[in-house]
C-alpha cells in the first residue's frame, strides 16, 4: 500500500504548530512537528487572516524542505471560543420493520438534524460539530449509538447536542490558507478530538470533566455515559496570567512569558523555603535591575489562575453534571504544567484532578519529543481522527480555488473585533500586595535577547521542593 502523508494546525492564541505524519497502513510515523508564534489570532479566533498566515506559510516551507515533499493541503481545527450548544432531534421511518438499524442509517438521521436545525442567524451562523445524545426505536429509549445499531425497528429517532460558532470566525480560516497557499483537507470541532486524545473510556462512562488551558482560551468539556454532555469556553487563559505579570511588574509581554514558565507556580503558601527567595533581574539591554520576590510571583499567579478556575467550576455546576463526575477532572493544554495548577483545582473543587497527557502509543514520534507534552493534545487527536480516513492524503495535488475575499461585515462587539479586544485585556489583578522586604536569599537571572538565563540552577529546586498536596 502506497504512502500517504497527514498534515494538521493546530492554530492558537500564542502559537501555530504544525505536524506531518506518515501514514502506511494502520501504522502512523510523526515525522514533523514543530511551533511558532501565532499572529492576527485572539482567542483562538482568527481576526488577521494575512498576518495569521505568515508564520504558517513559513513552517509549512521549512517542513516541506526538511521532509522533500510538497504539503498541498492541511487540517485544521475550528476555533474554540464563541461556541454555543443547541439540541436538535430527527425522526426516521423505516420501510421494513424486521431489519437492522445500520451505521449508515444512524449517519443519515444526524445529518438529517443538522439539515433541519433552524439557526437564528443563517447569515452569521454555522454549525461546527454535533454530537449524538440518545436514540429511540419502536418500544424503547435512551440507547446509545454503539447499542441502537443492530436493532430490529420501523422507526429510528435520534437526539442529538450541536455546536454552533461563528462563519466569519470559519471563514477566516480558509482566507488563511489561501493567503498561506495551501487547501483545506478537513476542519474539525476539536473538543471531541482533544478529549479523544486524552481521556480514558472508562472516564467518558463514568463521568469526567475535561479542562483545557490554553493561552488565551480555557474550555470545559464534560462526558458521562460515553458521550459528551455539556462544553462551554471562556477567553481566559495563560497570557491572562502573563499579561497580570507584565502589568503588576513593569515587565515586557515576552519577560513576564519567560518568568512565569521559567519561575512560576500556584499556592504561595505551598512554597516552603522557596517562597523566600528574591529574583534579581538584569536587564542587559538598558542595564536596570529588578527584585521580584517568588511568593510575589506566584500570589499574582493564583489570583489569576482562582479566577478562571472559578468561571470552569460555575460551568460545570450550571451544566447539571457536577454530581456525576466520578472520574473527577481532567487538566490539559499548554497550562497545565504550571506548577501547583492541578493542586489548585483539586483544593477549590473538591475532585480528584489528573494531569492529561495525549495518547501517543498507536502513534510514533522519534525526534519529535514535544509530541507528548499538553500542548500537543489537539494535535494528536487531529492526527488520530484523520489517520482513519483512508482517502485523506495532504500531499496530492487537489483544485486549488482561490477563495474571494468580502467585504467585511460590522462586528463591533463580537468575538472577531480586534478593536473590542483591545479593550477587554483582563485588568491586574489588584488585591494581591508585595510583601515587605525580609531577609531573603537573592537568585540573579539574566535578562538577553535570547532569553531568561538564570545564573543558579533555580528552576529545579523550585518545582522539586514545591509542596505536592
Amino acid at each position: 500500500m502506497e504512502d500517504r502523508y497527514i498534515a494538521t494546525v493546530d492554530l492558537g492564541t500564542s502559537k501555530i504548530a504544525l505536524s506531518v505524519a506518515r501514514v502506511s497502513g494502520e501504522n502512523a510515523e510523526i515525522l514533523f512537528f514543530r511551533e511558532k508564534p501565532s499572529e492576527g489570532v485572539r482567542y483562538g479566533c482568527i481576526y488577521n487572516p494575512a498576518k495569521a498566515s505568515v508564520p504558517l506559510k513559513e513552517i509549512i516551507r521549512e517542513a516541506e524542505e526538511e521532509l522533500s515533499i510538497k504539503i498541498t493541503q492541511v487540517v485544521i481545527g475550528v476555533p474554540r471560543y464563541g461556541v454555543t450548544q443547541e439540541t436538535a432531534s430527527a425522526k426516521l421511518e423505516r420501510s421494513d420493520a424486521e431489519s437492522c438499524i445500520t451505521q449508515e442509517e444512524i449517519d443519515s438521521i444526524k445529518e438529517m438534524a443538522l439539515d433541519s436545525y433552524p439557526l437564528n442567524n443563517p447569515a452569521e451562523q454555522e454549525i461546527y460539530g454535533a454530537s449524538a445524545q440518545s436514540f429511540s426505536t419502536d418500544d424503547s429509549m435512551n440507547y446509545t449509538e454503539s447499542d441502537v445499531v443492530g436493532m430490529p425497528s420501523s422507526v429510528l429517532q435520534g437526539n442529538f447536542k450541536i455546536f454552533i460558532g461563528l462563519k466569519k470566525a470559519s471563514r477566516n480560516i480558509d482566507i488563511m490558507l489561501n493567503k498561506a497557499d495551501v487547501a483545506l483537507a478537513r476542519k474539525y470541532f476539536l473538543p471531541t478530538l482533544t478529549a479523544d486524545a486524552v481521556l480514558q473510556n472508562e472516564e467518558k462512562e463514568n463521568g469526567v470533566a475535561l479542562i483545557e488551558m490554553g493561552a488565551g482560551v480555557t474550555s470545559v468539556s464534560i462526558y458521562q455515559g460515553g458521550i459528551l454532555r455539556f462544553y462551554h469556553a471562556i477567553p481566559f487563559g495563560g497570557r491572562s496570567i502573563s499579561y497580570d505579570i507584565k502589568m503588576e511588574c513593569g515587565f515586557t509581554e515576552v519577560l513576564a512569558e519567560n518568568i512565569k514558565l521559567g519561575f512560576g507556580a500556584c499556592m504561595p503558601d505551598k512554597l516552603l523555603t522557596m517562597g523566600d527567595k528574591i529574583l534579581q533581574i538584569q536587564d542587559e539591554e538598558n542595564g536596570t535591575d529588578q527584585l521580584l520576590p517568588v511568593k510575589y510571583l506566584s500570589e499574582i499567579i493564583t489570583a489569576r489562575a482562582k479566577e478562571i478556575i472559578d468561571a470552569v467550576l460555575f460551568e460545570i455546576q450550571d451544566s447539571g453534571y457536577a454530581d456525576r463526575l466520578r472520574n473527577g477532572v481532567v487538566l490539559t493544554g499548554g497550562c497545565a504544567n504550571l506548577t501547583g495548577c492541578a493542586n489548585l483545582i483539586k483544593q477549590m473543587s473538591g475532585y480528584n484532578v489528573r494531569i492529561g497527557f495525549p495518547k501517543t502509543k498507536k502513534l510514533s514520534f522519534s525526534g519529535c519529543p514535544g509530541i507528548a507534552d499538553t500542548s500537543a493534545v489537539a494535535t494528536v487527536g487531529m492526527l488520530l481522527f484523520a489517520r482513519e480516513d483512508k482517502h485523506l492524503n495532504c500531499t496530492e495535488e487537489v483544485p486549488f480555488v482561490k477563495v474571494p475575499v468580502e467585504e467585511e461585515p460590522d462586528t463591533a462587539g463580537s468575538v472577531l473585533d480586534s478593536s473590542a479586544w483591545e479593550t477587554k485585556e483582563p485588568e491586574p489583578k489588584k488585591e494581591v500586595k508585595k510583601e515587605p522586604k525580609p531577609k531573603r536569599e537573592s537568585l540573579f537571572v539574566r535578562w538577553t535577547k535570547t532569553g531568561l538565563k538564570p545564573v543558579e540552577d533555580f528552576v529545579g529546586g523550585l518545582y522539586d521542593k514545591l509542596e505536592e498536596n
